[in-house]
């Protein structure tokens, strides 16, 4: 049915498809929403060091 450098080719195929794919899943699951929750904290916290400046420069 395959010859043996097809069979590799495939192997090599399907390697990269499963790295793909748990890459995906990993960067998904836990880089993304590290990287948005992060940025909402900073944000967070330089409206809330404005506010801070406004209300000692009063």
């Amino acid at each position: 049915m395959f010859e043996f450098d097809q069979y590799l080719g495939f192997l090599a195929f399907l390697t990269i498809l499963t790295i793909g794919f748990w890459l995906m899943i990993f960067l998904v699951t836990f880089v993304v929403p590290y990287w948005i929750g992060g940025s909402i904290i900073e944000l967070i916290k330089e409206k809330n060091e404005e506010k801070k400046a406004k209300r000692e420069a009063l």
